[in-house]
Protein backbone atom coordinates (compact mmCIF):
# COMPACT_ATOMS: atom_id res chain seq x y z
CA UNK A 1 0.00 0.00 0.00
CA UNK A 2 2.87 2.36 0.84
CA UNK A 3 4.50 1.95 -2.55
CA UNK A 4 1.27 1.90 -4.54
CA UNK A 5 0.26 5.26 -3.13
CA UNK A 6 3.72 6.78 -3.53
CA UNK A 7 3.09 7.33 -7.23
CA UNK A 8 -0.02 9.29 -6.35
CA UNK A 9 2.03 11.41 -3.96
CA UNK A 10 4.49 12.23 -6.73
CA UNK A 11 1.59 13.29 -8.93
CA UNK A 12 0.08 15.51 -6.26
CA UNK A 13 3.44 17.07 -5.39
CA UNK A 14 4.21 17.92 -9.00
CA UNK A 15 0.88 19.59 -9.54
CA UNK A 16 1.18 21.41 -6.25
CA UNK A 17 4.51 22.92 -7.21
CA UNK A 18 3.19 25.80 -9.27
CA UNK A 19 0.45 23.95 -11.15
CA UNK A 20 -2.63 24.00 -8.94
CA UNK A 21 -4.91 21.43 -10.58
CA UNK A 22 -4.27 19.62 -13.86
CA UNK A 23 -5.61 21.72 -16.76
CA UNK A 24 -8.43 20.17 -18.73
CA UNK A 25 -7.67 22.17 -21.90
CA UNK A 26 -4.25 23.25 -22.97
CA UNK A 27 -4.05 27.04 -23.33
CA UNK A 28 -1.27 29.31 -24.45
CA UNK A 29 -2.37 32.10 -22.17
CA UNK A 30 -3.26 31.56 -18.54
CA UNK A 31 -3.98 34.32 -16.08
CA UNK A 32 -2.41 33.13 -12.85
CA UNK A 33 -1.86 35.33 -9.80
CA UNK A 34 1.72 36.45 -9.24
CA UNK A 35 3.74 34.16 -7.05
CA UNK A 36 4.89 35.73 -3.75
CA UNK A 37 8.29 35.30 -2.24
CA UNK A 38 8.63 32.27 0.01
CA UNK A 39 10.72 31.83 3.11
CA UNK A 40 13.58 29.41 2.69
CA UNK A 41 14.76 26.96 5.28
CA UNK A 42 17.81 29.05 6.01
CA UNK A 43 15.81 32.10 7.06
CA UNK A 44 16.33 33.88 3.72
CA UNK A 45 13.52 35.02 1.51
CA UNK A 46 13.36 33.41 -1.93
CA UNK A 47 11.56 34.51 -5.07
CA UNK A 48 9.21 32.89 -7.54
CA UNK A 49 10.50 30.57 -10.21
CA UNK A 50 10.14 33.27 -12.84
CA UNK A 51 12.98 35.23 -11.28
CA UNK A 52 15.48 32.62 -12.46
CA UNK A 53 13.75 31.67 -15.72
CA UNK A 54 16.22 30.98 -18.51
CA UNK A 55 16.26 33.57 -21.26
CA UNK A 56 13.75 33.02 -24.03
CA UNK A 57 11.11 31.42 -21.77
CA UNK A 58 7.75 33.01 -21.32
CA UNK A 59 6.51 33.64 -17.78
CA UNK A 60 3.68 31.34 -16.71
CA UNK A 61 1.32 34.15 -15.70
CA UNK A 62 -0.21 37.11 -17.46
CA UNK A 63 1.14 39.46 -14.77
CA UNK A 64 4.54 41.18 -14.95
CA UNK A 65 7.34 38.96 -13.71
CA UNK A 66 8.08 39.22 -10.01
CA UNK A 67 11.14 41.24 -9.03
CA UNK A 68 12.96 40.95 -5.76
CA UNK A 69 12.49 43.87 -3.45
CA UNK A 70 15.20 45.56 -1.49
CA UNK A 71 16.75 43.21 1.02
CA UNK A 72 15.41 40.08 -0.66
CA UNK A 73 17.86 37.43 -1.74
CA UNK A 74 17.52 35.08 -4.62
CA UNK A 75 17.49 31.41 -3.83
CA UNK A 76 20.47 29.53 -5.23
CA UNK A 77 19.89 27.59 -8.39
CA UNK A 78 18.76 24.02 -7.90
CA UNK A 79 20.50 21.04 -9.53
CA UNK A 80 20.37 20.62 -13.24
CA UNK A 81 17.04 19.12 -14.28
CA UNK A 82 17.99 17.37 -17.51
CA UNK A 83 21.17 16.33 -19.29
CA UNK A 84 22.68 19.26 -21.14
CA UNK A 85 20.12 21.77 -19.87
CA UNK A 86 21.55 24.27 -17.42
CA UNK A 87 19.61 26.16 -14.81
CA UNK A 88 16.45 24.03 -15.04
CA UNK A 89 14.75 23.97 -11.67
CA UNK A 90 11.95 21.94 -10.18
CA UNK A 91 8.52 23.22 -11.02
CA UNK A 92 9.96 25.56 -13.64
CA UNK A 93 7.53 24.79 -16.44
CA UNK A 94 3.83 24.06 -16.64
CA UNK A 95 2.04 22.05 -19.28
CA UNK A 96 0.38 25.28 -20.43
CA UNK A 97 3.58 27.19 -21.10
CA UNK A 98 6.17 24.77 -22.37
CA UNK A 99 9.44 26.24 -23.66
CA UNK A 100 10.36 26.29 -27.30
CA UNK A 101 12.64 23.27 -26.77
CA UNK A 102 10.10 20.52 -26.07
CA UNK A 103 12.75 17.88 -25.49
CA UNK A 104 14.43 19.93 -22.76
CA UNK A 105 11.09 20.56 -21.10
CA UNK A 106 10.13 16.86 -21.05
CA UNK A 107 13.47 15.75 -19.69
CA UNK A 108 13.32 18.47 -17.04
CA UNK A 109 9.97 17.13 -15.87
CA UNK A 110 11.38 13.59 -15.99
CA UNK A 111 14.32 14.47 -13.75
CA UNK A 112 12.18 16.49 -11.36
CA UNK A 113 9.86 13.51 -10.97
CA UNK A 114 12.73 11.09 -10.47
CA UNK A 115 14.17 13.21 -7.68
CA UNK A 116 10.80 13.28 -5.97
CA UNK A 117 10.57 9.48 -5.96
CA UNK A 118 13.29 9.28 -3.35
CA UNK A 119 11.58 11.97 -1.27
CA UNK A 120 8.20 10.26 -0.93
CA UNK A 121 9.43 6.88 0.32
CA UNK A 122 9.59 7.24 4.10
CA UNK A 123 12.57 5.91 6.06
CA UNK A 124 11.81 2.41 7.26
CA UNK A 125 8.85 1.95 4.91
CA UNK A 126 10.36 -1.26 3.61
CA UNK A 127 10.36 -2.70 7.14
CA UNK A 128 6.68 -2.09 7.86
CA UNK A 129 5.43 -5.26 6.16
CA UNK A 130 5.27 -8.37 8.30
CA UNK A 131 4.61 -11.83 6.90
CA UNK A 132 2.87 -12.77 10.16
CA UNK A 133 0.14 -10.20 9.57
CA UNK A 134 -3.47 -11.22 8.92
CA UNK A 135 -4.91 -9.21 6.03
CA UNK A 136 -8.60 -8.32 5.80
CA UNK A 137 -10.78 -8.24 2.69
CA UNK A 138 -13.86 -7.79 4.86
CA UNK A 139 -14.42 -6.63 8.42
CA UNK A 140 -14.23 -9.53 10.87
CA UNK A 141 -14.82 -9.25 14.62
CA UNK A 142 -13.33 -12.29 16.36
CA UNK A 143 -15.50 -11.56 19.39
CA UNK A 144 -18.46 -12.76 17.31
CA UNK A 145 -16.72 -16.01 16.27
CA UNK A 146 -17.46 -18.98 18.53
CA UNK A 147 -16.61 -21.84 16.17
CA UNK A 148 -13.37 -22.37 14.25
CA UNK A 149 -13.19 -24.89 11.41
CA UNK A 150 -10.11 -26.16 9.60
CA UNK A 151 -9.01 -28.02 6.52
CA UNK A 152 -6.01 -30.29 7.09
CA UNK A 153 -3.56 -30.25 4.15
CA UNK A 154 -1.71 -26.94 3.83
CA UNK A 155 -3.85 -25.52 6.66
CA UNK A 156 -3.23 -27.43 9.88
CA UNK A 157 -0.32 -29.24 8.22
CA UNK A 158 2.18 -27.35 6.08
CA UNK A 159 4.47 -29.42 3.83
CA UNK A 160 8.02 -28.92 2.61
CA UNK A 161 8.94 -28.54 -1.06
CA UNK A 162 10.36 -32.05 -0.93
CA UNK A 163 6.80 -33.34 -1.26
CA UNK A 164 6.36 -31.58 -4.62
CA UNK A 165 9.46 -33.35 -5.93
CA UNK A 166 8.15 -36.74 -4.84
CA UNK A 167 4.73 -36.14 -6.43
CA UNK A 168 6.32 -34.99 -9.69
CA UNK A 169 8.70 -37.94 -9.94
CA UNK A 170 6.01 -40.52 -9.22
CA UNK A 171 3.55 -39.00 -11.69
CA UNK A 172 6.27 -38.88 -14.35
CA UNK A 173 6.89 -42.59 -13.76
CA UNK A 174 3.15 -43.28 -14.17
CA UNK A 175 3.20 -41.49 -17.53
CA UNK A 176 6.06 -43.71 -18.73
CA UNK A 177 5.01 -47.03 -17.20
CA UNK A 178 1.21 -46.82 -17.23
CA UNK A 179 0.52 -44.52 -20.19
CA UNK A 180 3.55 -45.74 -22.21
CA UNK A 181 5.11 -42.30 -22.72
CA UNK A 182 8.66 -42.25 -24.16
CA UNK A 183 11.53 -43.07 -21.80
CA UNK A 184 13.17 -39.78 -22.73
CA UNK A 185 10.76 -38.01 -20.40
CA UNK A 186 12.86 -39.35 -17.51
CA UNK A 187 15.49 -36.72 -18.36
CA UNK A 188 13.15 -33.95 -17.24
CA UNK A 189 13.68 -33.43 -13.54
CA UNK A 190 11.46 -31.31 -11.34
CA UNK A 191 12.15 -27.57 -11.68
CA UNK A 192 11.61 -25.77 -8.35
CA UNK A 193 9.80 -22.44 -8.62
CA UNK A 194 9.11 -22.77 -12.35
CA UNK A 195 5.38 -22.19 -11.82
CA UNK A 196 3.22 -20.34 -9.31
CA UNK A 197 -0.23 -20.98 -7.94
CA UNK A 198 -3.26 -19.55 -9.75
CA UNK A 199 -2.09 -20.01 -13.36
CA UNK A 200 -4.42 -20.99 -16.21
CA UNK A 201 -3.79 -23.78 -18.69
CA UNK A 202 -5.29 -23.76 -22.17
CA UNK A 203 -6.00 -27.45 -22.66
CA UNK A 204 -6.37 -27.38 -26.44
CA UNK A 205 -3.39 -25.14 -27.15
CA UNK A 206 -1.11 -26.57 -24.47
CA UNK A 207 -0.29 -23.13 -23.04
CA UNK A 208 0.38 -22.23 -19.40
CA UNK A 209 -0.31 -18.56 -18.63
CA UNK A 210 -1.21 -15.92 -16.08
CA UNK A 211 -4.52 -14.09 -16.47
CA UNK A 212 -5.59 -10.94 -14.69
CA UNK A 213 -8.88 -10.10 -12.99
CA UNK A 214 -10.29 -8.76 -16.29
CA UNK A 215 -9.57 -11.98 -18.22
CA UNK A 216 -6.53 -10.54 -20.00
CA UNK A 217 -3.35 -12.56 -20.45
CA UNK A 218 -0.29 -10.86 -19.00
CA UNK A 219 2.24 -10.41 -21.83
CA UNK A 220 5.45 -12.32 -21.26
CA UNK A 221 3.82 -14.99 -19.06
CA UNK A 222 2.69 -17.53 -21.65
CA UNK A 223 4.68 -20.76 -21.89
CA UNK A 224 4.50 -23.65 -24.32
CA UNK A 225 6.46 -26.34 -22.57
CA UNK A 226 9.45 -24.68 -20.93
CA UNK A 227 9.78 -21.88 -23.51
CA UNK A 228 8.02 -18.52 -23.52
CA UNK A 229 5.66 -17.78 -26.39
CA UNK A 230 6.23 -14.40 -28.12
CA UNK A 231 3.53 -11.86 -27.35
CA UNK A 232 2.63 -11.38 -31.01
CA UNK A 233 2.07 -15.12 -31.43
CA UNK A 234 -0.14 -15.14 -28.33
CA UNK A 235 -2.18 -12.31 -29.78
CA UNK A 236 -2.69 -14.23 -33.02
CA UNK A 237 -3.66 -17.42 -31.18
CA UNK A 238 -6.43 -15.54 -29.38
CA UNK A 239 -7.92 -13.72 -32.35
CA UNK A 240 -5.83 -10.57 -32.26
CA UNK A 241 -6.25 -9.89 -28.55
CA UNK A 242 -4.90 -10.94 -25.16
CA UNK A 243 -8.43 -11.32 -23.82
CA UNK A 244 -9.77 -14.77 -22.93
CA UNK A 245 -13.60 -14.77 -23.24
CA UNK A 246 -15.59 -15.81 -20.21
CA UNK A 247 -17.12 -18.82 -21.94
CA UNK A 248 -13.63 -20.17 -22.66
CA UNK A 249 -12.29 -19.47 -19.21
CA UNK A 250 -12.37 -21.91 -16.35
CA UNK A 251 -15.70 -22.57 -14.64
CA UNK A 252 -16.72 -21.65 -11.11
CA UNK A 253 -14.46 -24.29 -9.55
CA UNK A 254 -11.57 -23.56 -11.92
CA UNK A 255 -12.36 -26.48 -14.21
CA UNK A 256 -13.62 -25.47 -17.62
CA UNK A 257 -13.87 -27.49 -20.84
CA UNK A 258 -11.09 -25.48 -22.49
CA UNK A 259 -9.17 -23.77 -19.70
CA UNK A 260 -8.30 -24.94 -16.20
CA UNK A 261 -7.07 -22.83 -13.33
CA UNK A 262 -4.63 -24.40 -10.88
CA UNK A 263 -5.64 -23.07 -7.47
CA UNK A 264 -4.01 -25.21 -4.79
CA UNK A 265 -0.40 -25.86 -3.86
CA UNK A 266 -0.70 -29.54 -4.79
CA UNK A 267 -1.11 -28.36 -8.41
CA UNK A 268 2.47 -27.02 -8.57
CA UNK A 269 4.01 -30.40 -9.56
CA UNK A 270 1.14 -30.99 -12.01
CA UNK A 271 1.83 -27.72 -13.85
CA UNK A 272 5.55 -28.47 -13.91
CA UNK A 273 4.96 -31.94 -15.34
CA UNK A 274 2.64 -30.53 -18.00
CA UNK A 275 5.32 -28.05 -19.03
CA UNK A 276 8.02 -30.74 -19.10
CA UNK A 277 5.94 -33.21 -21.13
CA UNK A 278 4.96 -30.54 -23.66
CA UNK A 279 8.58 -29.51 -23.98
CA UNK A 280 9.71 -33.08 -24.55
CA UNK A 281 7.36 -33.61 -27.50
CA UNK A 282 8.09 -30.19 -29.01
CA UNK A 283 11.89 -30.36 -28.79
CA UNK A 284 11.95 -33.90 -30.19
CA UNK A 285 9.57 -33.09 -33.04
CA UNK A 286 7.01 -35.67 -31.94
CA UNK A 287 3.41 -34.97 -32.95
CA UNK A 288 0.97 -35.21 -30.05
CA UNK A 289 -2.48 -34.10 -28.94
CA UNK A 290 -2.36 -31.51 -26.13
CA UNK A 291 -5.80 -32.58 -24.91
CA UNK A 292 -4.68 -36.18 -24.42
CA UNK A 293 -1.51 -34.99 -22.69
CA UNK A 294 -3.49 -32.85 -20.24
CA UNK A 295 -5.83 -35.72 -19.34
CA UNK A 296 -2.96 -38.17 -18.93
CA UNK A 297 -0.96 -35.86 -16.67
CA UNK A 298 -4.05 -35.08 -14.58
CA UNK A 299 -4.75 -38.77 -14.16
CA UNK A 300 -1.12 -39.54 -13.30
CA UNK A 301 -1.12 -36.86 -10.60
CA UNK A 302 -4.44 -38.20 -9.32
CA UNK A 303 -3.01 -41.71 -9.07
CA UNK A 304 -0.30 -40.45 -6.71
CA UNK A 305 -3.05 -39.36 -4.30
CA UNK A 306 -5.63 -42.09 -4.91
CA UNK A 307 -3.13 -44.92 -4.62
CA UNK A 308 -1.89 -43.49 -1.33
CA UNK A 309 1.70 -42.79 -2.31
CA UNK A 310 1.68 -39.24 -0.95
CA UNK A 311 0.17 -40.37 2.34
CA UNK A 312 2.75 -43.14 2.65
CA UNK A 313 5.72 -40.81 2.06
CA UNK A 314 4.58 -38.28 4.64
CA UNK A 315 3.74 -40.87 7.31
CA UNK A 316 7.12 -42.57 6.84
CA UNK A 317 9.12 -39.36 7.33
CA UNK A 318 7.12 -36.75 9.22
CA UNK A 319 10.23 -34.75 10.11
CA UNK A 320 11.08 -34.31 6.44
CA UNK A 321 7.68 -33.30 5.13
CA UNK A 322 5.69 -31.56 7.90
CA UNK A 323 6.72 -28.03 8.83
CA UNK A 324 6.08 -25.96 11.96
CA UNK A 325 3.85 -28.45 13.72
CA UNK A 326 4.48 -26.79 17.08
CA UNK A 327 2.69 -23.67 15.80
CA UNK A 328 -0.43 -25.68 14.99
CA UNK A 329 -0.32 -27.10 18.50
CA UNK A 330 -0.08 -23.59 19.98
CA UNK A 331 -3.03 -22.30 17.95
CA UNK A 332 -5.33 -25.17 18.96
CA UNK A 333 -4.38 -24.89 22.64
CA UNK A 334 -5.08 -21.18 22.63
CA UNK A 335 -8.48 -21.43 20.94
CA UNK A 336 -9.69 -24.18 23.24
CA UNK A 337 -8.45 -22.32 26.32
CA UNK A 338 -10.63 -19.40 25.27
CA UNK A 339 -13.72 -21.60 25.07
CA UNK A 340 -13.92 -21.88 21.28
CA UNK A 341 -15.42 -24.92 19.55
CA UNK A 342 -13.27 -26.54 16.85
CA UNK A 343 -14.05 -28.84 13.94
CA UNK A 344 -12.08 -30.44 11.11
CA UNK A 345 -13.33 -31.16 7.56
CA UNK A 346 -10.73 -32.70 5.25
CA UNK A 347 -10.57 -34.84 2.13
CA UNK A 348 -7.65 -36.83 3.51
CA UNK A 349 -8.12 -40.30 5.09
CA UNK A 350 -8.21 -40.75 8.85
CA UNK A 351 -4.99 -42.78 9.14
CA UNK A 352 -3.04 -40.01 7.42
CA UNK A 353 -4.61 -37.22 9.48
CA UNK A 354 -4.19 -39.16 12.72
CA UNK A 355 -0.49 -39.75 12.13
CA UNK A 356 0.17 -36.11 11.28
CA UNK A 357 -1.88 -34.70 14.16
CA UNK A 358 -0.18 -37.02 16.66
CA UNK A 359 3.15 -35.70 15.38
CA UNK A 360 2.13 -32.04 15.65
CA UNK A 361 -0.23 -31.99 18.65
CA UNK A 362 0.01 -35.31 20.48
CA UNK A 363 -1.95 -38.55 20.85
CA UNK A 364 -4.92 -36.75 22.42
CA UNK A 365 -5.37 -34.38 19.47
CA UNK A 366 -9.03 -35.39 19.03
CA UNK A 367 -9.83 -33.83 22.40
CA UNK A 368 -9.39 -30.41 20.81
CA UNK A 369 -12.10 -30.97 18.19
CA UNK A 370 -15.85 -31.17 18.72
CA UNK A 371 -16.35 -32.70 15.23
CA UNK A 372 -13.86 -34.50 12.95
CA UNK A 373 -14.84 -35.37 9.35
CA UNK A 374 -12.45 -37.15 6.97
CA UNK A 375 -12.70 -38.07 3.27
CA UNK A 376 -15.36 -35.37 2.98
CA UNK A 377 -15.14 -35.10 -0.82
CA UNK A 378 -15.01 -31.31 -0.94
CA UNK A 379 -16.28 -29.27 -2.75
CA UNK A 380 -19.22 -31.68 -3.19
CA UNK A 381 -19.51 -31.85 0.60
CA UNK A 382 -20.66 -28.22 0.54
CA UNK A 383 -23.09 -28.49 -2.38
CA UNK A 384 -24.65 -31.99 -2.34
CA UNK A 385 -27.16 -33.21 0.21
CA UNK A 386 -27.09 -36.90 -0.70
CA UNK A 387 -24.16 -38.62 1.01
CA UNK A 388 -24.92 -39.41 4.69
CA UNK A 389 -22.33 -39.36 7.46
CA UNK A 390 -20.76 -42.65 8.49
CA UNK A 391 -18.87 -43.23 11.70
CA UNK A 392 -15.43 -44.84 11.89
CA UNK A 393 -14.32 -46.97 14.82
CA UNK A 394 -10.94 -46.66 16.52
CA UNK A 395 -9.38 -48.86 13.82
CA UNK A 396 -10.75 -46.73 10.99
CA UNK A 397 -13.41 -49.27 9.96
CA UNK A 398 -16.83 -48.07 8.79
CA UNK A 399 -19.83 -48.56 11.07
CA UNK A 400 -23.37 -49.20 9.86
CA UNK A 401 -25.59 -47.24 12.28
CA UNK A 402 -27.50 -44.12 11.28
CA UNK A 403 -25.93 -40.86 12.45
CA UNK A 404 -28.33 -38.72 14.49
CA UNK A 405 -25.68 -36.53 16.14
CA UNK A 406 -22.06 -35.53 15.63
CA UNK A 407 -20.29 -36.33 18.88
CA UNK A 408 -16.97 -35.18 20.23
CA UNK A 409 -14.23 -37.81 20.15
CA UNK A 410 -15.79 -39.66 17.18
CA UNK A 411 -14.54 -39.77 13.59
CA UNK A 412 -16.97 -39.34 10.70
CA UNK A 413 -16.57 -39.94 6.98
CA UNK A 414 -18.21 -38.29 3.96
CA UNK A 415 -21.55 -36.63 4.80
CA UNK A 416 -22.68 -33.21 3.60
CA UNK A 417 -22.86 -29.65 4.89
CA UNK A 418 -26.65 -29.58 5.08
CA UNK A 419 -26.72 -32.44 7.57
CA UNK A 420 -23.75 -30.85 9.35
CA UNK A 421 -25.69 -27.60 9.84
CA UNK A 422 -28.81 -29.45 10.95
CA UNK A 423 -26.96 -31.57 13.51
CA UNK A 424 -24.71 -28.84 14.93
CA UNK A 425 -26.71 -25.64 14.46
CA UNK A 426 -23.46 -23.82 13.59
CA UNK A 427 -24.50 -21.17 11.13
CA UNK A 428 -23.59 -17.76 9.80
CA UNK A 429 -20.85 -15.43 10.98
CA UNK A 430 -20.35 -17.36 14.23
CA UNK A 431 -18.27 -19.78 12.17
CA UNK A 432 -14.80 -19.04 10.76
CA UNK A 433 -13.40 -21.70 8.43
CA UNK A 434 -9.73 -21.93 7.35
CA UNK A 435 -8.57 -23.51 4.09
CA UNK A 436 -5.99 -23.16 1.33
CA UNK A 437 -8.18 -23.86 -1.73
CA UNK A 438 -10.29 -20.84 -2.62
CA UNK A 439 -12.84 -22.89 -4.56
CA UNK A 440 -13.03 -26.25 -2.79
CA UNK A 441 -12.67 -24.88 0.75
CA UNK A 442 -14.09 -21.38 0.84
CA UNK A 443 -16.28 -20.27 -2.07
CA UNK A 444 -19.51 -22.12 -1.25
CA UNK A 445 -19.22 -21.43 2.47
CA UNK A 446 -19.09 -17.68 1.90
CA UNK A 447 -21.54 -17.37 -0.99
CA UNK A 448 -24.21 -19.87 0.07
CA UNK A 449 -23.96 -20.24 3.81
CA UNK A 450 -22.60 -16.97 5.17
CA UNK A 451 -19.70 -18.46 7.10
CA UNK A 452 -16.64 -16.35 7.67
CA UNK A 453 -13.70 -17.64 5.63
CA UNK A 454 -9.92 -17.44 6.05
CA UNK A 455 -7.50 -18.31 3.25
CA UNK A 456 -4.09 -19.80 3.99
CA UNK A 457 -1.56 -18.44 1.48
CA UNK A 458 1.96 -19.68 2.37
CA UNK A 459 3.36 -17.71 -0.60
CA UNK A 460 2.78 -14.52 1.40
CA UNK A 461 6.00 -15.09 3.31
CA UNK A 462 8.19 -14.90 0.22
CA UNK A 463 6.16 -12.17 -1.47
CA UNK A 464 6.32 -9.86 1.54
CA UNK A 465 10.09 -10.35 1.69
CA UNK A 466 10.37 -9.19 -1.93
CA UNK A 467 8.03 -6.24 -1.45
CA UNK A 468 10.01 -5.20 1.63
CA UNK A 469 13.28 -4.75 -0.25
CA UNK A 470 14.45 -1.21 -0.99
CA UNK A 471 15.16 -2.12 -4.61
CA UNK A 472 11.58 -3.16 -5.19
CA UNK A 473 10.19 -0.11 -3.36
CA UNK A 474 12.21 2.36 -5.41
CA UNK A 475 11.59 0.55 -8.71
CA UNK A 476 7.84 0.28 -8.19
CA UNK A 477 7.49 3.89 -7.03
CA UNK A 478 9.48 5.13 -10.02
CA UNK A 479 7.41 2.92 -12.34
CA UNK A 480 4.20 4.49 -11.07
CA UNK A 481 5.66 7.99 -11.18
CA UNK A 482 6.92 7.52 -14.74
CA UNK A 483 3.53 6.18 -15.80
CA UNK A 484 1.83 9.21 -14.27
CA UNK A 485 4.28 11.54 -16.01
CA UNK A 486 3.53 9.92 -19.39
CA UNK A 487 -0.19 10.25 -18.73
CA UNK A 488 0.02 13.96 -17.91
CA UNK A 489 2.34 14.94 -20.75
CA UNK A 490 0.89 12.80 -23.53
CA UNK A 491 -0.54 15.90 -25.26
CA UNK A 492 2.97 16.64 -26.55
CA UNK A 493 2.79 14.87 -29.90
CA UNK A 494 5.46 16.60 -31.98
CA UNK A 495 8.18 14.31 -33.43
CA UNK A 496 10.81 15.32 -30.87
CA UNK A 497 8.47 14.66 -27.96
CA UNK A 498 7.44 11.32 -29.41
CA UNK A 499 11.09 10.22 -29.41
CA UNK A 500 11.29 11.08 -25.72
CA UNK A 501 8.09 9.18 -25.04
CA UNK A 502 9.48 6.16 -26.86
CA UNK A 503 12.49 6.16 -24.52
CA UNK A 504 10.19 6.49 -21.52
CA UNK A 505 7.99 3.66 -22.74
CA UNK A 506 11.02 1.40 -23.15
CA UNK A 507 12.16 2.23 -19.63
CA UNK A 508 8.64 1.60 -18.32
CA UNK A 509 8.59 -1.85 -19.92
CA UNK A 510 11.98 -2.65 -18.40
CA UNK A 511 10.70 -1.64 -14.97
CA UNK A 512 7.58 -3.78 -15.38
CA UNK A 513 9.68 -6.80 -16.30
CA UNK A 514 12.03 -6.20 -13.38
CA UNK A 515 9.22 -5.86 -10.83
CA UNK A 516 7.74 -9.10 -12.20
CA UNK A 517 10.92 -11.14 -12.27
CA UNK A 518 11.87 -10.47 -8.64
CA UNK A 519 8.92 -12.68 -7.63
CA UNK A 520 9.23 -15.38 -10.30
CA UNK A 521 11.15 -15.07 -13.59
CA UNK A 522 8.45 -16.83 -15.58
CA UNK A 523 5.16 -15.67 -14.09
CA UNK A 524 5.83 -13.00 -11.45
CA UNK A 525 3.69 -12.46 -8.36
CA UNK A 526 0.62 -14.59 -7.70
CA UNK A 527 -1.23 -11.39 -6.75
CA UNK A 528 -0.33 -8.95 -9.55
CA UNK A 529 -0.17 -8.81 -13.34
CA UNK A 530 1.80 -5.57 -13.64
CA UNK A 531 -0.75 -3.12 -12.18
CA UNK A 532 -3.93 -5.25 -12.24
CA UNK A 533 -4.80 -7.93 -9.69
CA UNK A 534 -4.45 -11.47 -10.97
CA UNK A 535 -7.43 -13.74 -11.52
CA UNK A 536 -6.27 -15.56 -8.39
CA UNK A 537 -6.09 -12.33 -6.41
CA UNK A 538 -9.60 -11.33 -7.42
CA UNK A 539 -10.96 -14.70 -6.28
CA UNK A 540 -9.01 -14.35 -3.03
CA UNK A 541 -10.75 -11.03 -2.38
CA UNK A 542 -14.13 -12.48 -3.29
CA UNK A 543 -14.07 -15.74 -1.35
CA UNK A 544 -12.06 -14.93 1.79
CA UNK A 545 -12.82 -12.46 4.56
CA UNK A 546 -9.24 -12.61 5.80
CA UNK A 547 -6.04 -14.24 4.56
CA UNK A 548 -2.65 -15.07 6.04
CA UNK A 549 0.52 -17.10 5.48
CA UNK A 550 -0.37 -19.75 8.09
CA UNK A 551 -2.78 -20.30 10.96
CA UNK A 552 0.07 -19.41 13.34
CA UNK A 553 -0.62 -15.76 12.45
CA UNK A 554 -3.60 -16.04 14.83
CA UNK A 555 -1.13 -16.09 17.71
CA UNK A 556 -0.39 -12.41 17.07
CA UNK A 557 -3.98 -11.35 17.85
CA UNK A 558 -6.28 -11.82 20.82
CA UNK A 559 -9.70 -13.44 20.49
CA UNK A 560 -11.50 -10.06 20.67
CA UNK A 561 -9.56 -8.49 17.82
CA UNK A 562 -11.40 -6.88 14.90
CA UNK A 563 -9.84 -6.97 11.43
CA UNK A 564 -10.57 -3.89 9.34
CA UNK A 565 -9.91 -3.81 5.58
CA UNK A 566 -8.09 -0.84 4.09
CA UNK A 567 -10.35 1.70 2.47
CA UNK A 568 -8.30 2.29 -0.65
CA UNK A 569 -9.62 5.08 -2.91
CA UNK A 570 -11.60 4.03 -5.96
CA UNK A 571 -10.47 5.43 -9.29
CA UNK A 572 -13.03 8.26 -9.15
CA UNK A 573 -12.38 9.12 -5.48
CA UNK A 574 -9.93 11.75 -4.26
CA UNK A 575 -7.20 10.37 -1.98
CA UNK A 576 -7.64 11.69 1.54
CA UNK A 577 -5.23 11.94 4.48
CA UNK A 578 -4.92 8.18 4.81
CA UNK A 579 -3.56 7.97 1.30
CA UNK A 580 -1.08 10.67 2.29
CA UNK A 581 -0.09 8.59 5.28
CA UNK A 582 0.42 5.44 3.25
CA UNK A 583 2.77 7.27 0.89
CA UNK A 584 4.87 8.22 3.89
CA UNK A 585 4.36 11.95 3.36
CA UNK A 586 6.76 13.43 5.88
CA UNK A 587 4.55 16.51 6.35
CA UNK A 588 1.73 14.44 7.79
CA UNK A 589 1.37 15.19 11.52
CA UNK A 590 1.87 12.33 13.96
CA UNK A 591 3.33 10.20 11.18
CA UNK A 592 5.15 7.84 13.53
CA UNK A 593 2.02 7.12 15.55
CA UNK A 594 -0.23 6.76 12.52
CA UNK A 595 2.20 4.51 10.64
CA UNK A 596 0.82 1.62 12.68
CA UNK A 597 -2.52 2.06 10.91
CA UNK A 598 -2.77 -0.03 7.76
Amino acid sequence: MYFKAAGAAVTRTLWTRGHGTPPLVRSHKVNNPPTPCRASTGGETGCSPDADRPSGDVPSSGEPPHRCKTGEKKRPREPVGAPGVTGVRRGLYTSTTAPVNQTSYLWARYNDTKRLVHDVIPPGACNLLNSSTIYANNEVDLAEVDIYGFDYDYTLALYSNALNIMIYNKARSFLIEHFKYPQGLHKYDYIPNFTVRGLHYDIQKGLLMKIDAFHYIQPGTVYRGLSPVPDEEVRQLYGGTFHVPLQQDSGFYGKGPKVKQFMDIFSIPEMTLLAAANDFFITNGIEYDPVHLFKDVSEAIGMVHLKGYMYKWVMEDLDKFILRGEETDAVLHRLVSHGKKLFLITNSPFSFVDKGMRYMVGKNWRDFFDVVIVQADKPHFFTDCIKPFRRLDSNGDLQWEKINSLDKGQIYKQGNLFDFLRLTGWRGSRVLYFGDHLYSDLADLMLRHGWRTAAIIPELEQETKVVSTNRYAVSLTWLQALTGLMERLQSHRDPESQQVFEEWQNEREELRVMTKNVFNPQFGSIFRTCHNPTYFSRRLSRFSDIYMASISCLLNYDDLYTFYPRRTPLQHEAPLWMDQLCTGCMKTPFLEEMSQIR
